[in-house]
């Protein structure tokens, strides 16, 4: 009996052991899934949108060696009423408004500083969109009526066989995806076990098999397509996107510092949402597509691609809101008023006619309530009719 205590405790002692082993093994892994668990808690959130580089793999993108593109202040603006209720009601953390090219107003709240590099969310999607026309204007992407399958053939013989650069560019693939973030099983939060557990991007979108409706045919909200999108940019060009994005966009726009994004286990970038930078320099892309492309003395996207993009030309339903290539356009919206938009409030509003742009970032838990976007439009409106 004896014998068998001894042999019973040494058994357990190796299986402790191995279980200490494992979790030092695994610990970055863990880490990044607790992240995940606790990305949105209401006591983390704010920190954590600040900070994504403390819990999950990250990329820079260069910014370049230049000086920082101008961007004067103007005289201050003061914000029309209802402004500051709507700032607390959406949990904003940092508002800045360009007037003809300067700034006219800049806040932050919750503790966070301008410096701060800020999660864009779905934002990022627009930053993508912008590489793709330069790289069909350089030639190293034919037409967007392509196969996206012609650059990435890995996605053959799966759900996007047979959708176009521009059906994907639309949210127009027809590809099945469940995109509810309350959902613990959906497959955006698949998607993000993915990414915080070191596993493949590319191999999450290729397993992809099941479809709603030809390509092309209805608009539907599918993240996992600009993930697509960045393997028909990787597959034309066999760069990374952090490389190209930098050498093409970031570094002939001067940020004040150099963004990066959150990757996957492999390194590649987390197009769909994972781009990192501090809110005057989104306000800088917004003021770089108001001037239809053109930004620190440089032409830097192609103007017809910025006409292009940011129409409302996705096949989208009666009432709902307009999509073009990644950019979003109210129903109503005047000619010259467009904007990247992210979950939980991050936001890059253009309105041409005014000469304004608006970024604002946020955490806001309730995003998704009815009205809130409306909400959201009009309070950018009305900033931008006081001025």
């Amino acid at each position: 009996m004896r014998t068998f205590g001894k042999w019973l405790g040494r058994i357990l002692l190796v299986l402790v052991l191995a279980a200490v082993a494992v979790g030092l093994w695994k610990r970055e892994e863990i880490t990044r899934l607790l992240a995940v668990n606790s990305l949105f808690a209401p006591d983390k959130i704010v920190s954590n949108f600040s900070h994504m580089n403390a819990a999950f793999l990250t990329v820079p993108v260069s910014r370049g060696n230049g000086p920082t593109a101008p961007l004067a202040y103007g005289p201050d603006a003061p914000l029309p009423a209802g402004v500051s209720d709507w700032v607390t009601a959406r949990d904003v953390t940092a508002l800045v408004v360009l007037k003809d090219g300067k700034i006219v107003h800049e806040s932050y709240y919750k503790g966070t500083a301008a410096e701060d590099k800020r999660i864009s969310w779905s934002v990022a999607k627009s930053y993508l969109s912008a590489l793709i026309g330069v790289l069909l204007d350089e030639g190293d992407i034919r037409s967007i009526d392509d196969p996206v399958t012609q650059y990435a053939p890995a996605l053959s013989g799966g759900a996007y066989d047979g959708a176009t650069i521009r059906n994907v560019l639309n949210m127009a693939s027809g590809v099945t995806f469940d995109e509810d973030y309350l959902d613990p099983k959906s497959d955006i939060n698949r998607m993000g076990r993915v990414l915080a557990l070191g596993g493949r991007m590319d191999d999450f979108a290729t397993a992809l098999q099941e479809t709603f409706a030809k390509p092309g045919t209805d608009w539907q909200y599918v993240s996992i397509d600009t993930h697509v999108l960045s393997m028909v940019v990787r597959g034309a060009t066999k760069r990374s996107i952090a490389d190209l994005l930098g050498e093409k966009i970031i570094v002939p726009m001067g940020l004040e510092y150099a963004p990066y994004y959150v990757t996957d286990g492999v390194g590649t970038a987390f197009v769909l949402g994972g781009l990192n930078m501090t809110t005057r320099d989104y306000a800088r892309m917004g003021q770089m597509f108001l001037q239809n492309g053109y930004y620190n003395g440089k032409q830097i996207i192609p103007q017809d691609w910025v006409a292009a993009s940011t129409v409302p030309s996705a096949p989208t339903g009666k009432g709902e809101t307009g999509y073009g290539f990644q950019w979003w356009i109210p129903e109503d919206a005047p000619a010259g008023e467009f904007m990247a938009r992210g979950v939980y409030g991050q936001y890059v509003y253009i309105n041409r006619n005014k000469g304004v742009v608006i970024a604002t970032n946020a955490a806001d838990r309730k995003f998704r309530e009815q009205g809130v976007f409306n909400r959201n439009v009009a309070i950018f409106r009305a900033i931008s009719n006081n001025l």
